[in-house]
């Protein structure tokens, strides 16, 4: 399955949705997506999952490199998904920790869960 990317500026945050797989093959492309971003100075990220149906390693990879970057330029990096299985990723992982888990939008804008 390929992997779908749509970015946008939404005020101060940059938001990236992605849809289908996000694997060894195709998270080189959410990580040009996420590098893009940074470089144009939009350190406020939020990834949208919710139509992801397969997240391995190197997609948690791409996240994490992803939170360290933005972190670093002093911005952040939060997760939406309410899909149980992509969710489960995340807290076997102990990821769940780390990222500021969202069901919506509008809740990852204003930080709260």
């Amino acid at each position: 399955m390929e992997l779908s990317l749509t970015s946008r500026a939404d005020g101060e945050f940059e938001i990236i949705e992605v849809g289908g797989e996000i694997d060894v093959y195709t998270a080189p492309k959410l990580r040009e997506a996420i590098v893009t971003a940074v470089d144009a100075d939009r350190t406020r990220l939020i990834i949208d999952v919710q139509k992801v149906d397969f997240l391995d390693s190197t997609g948690l990879g791409v996240l994490v490199g992803a939170l360290k970057r933005v972190r670093a330029e002093g911005g952040s990096l939060d997760i939406v998904c309410t899909q149980e299985r992509i969710l489960k990723i995340f807290e076997i992982t102990g990821l769940d920790k780390v990222f500021g888990l969202h069901t919506t939008l509008d809740e990852a804008r204003t930080g709260r869960a």
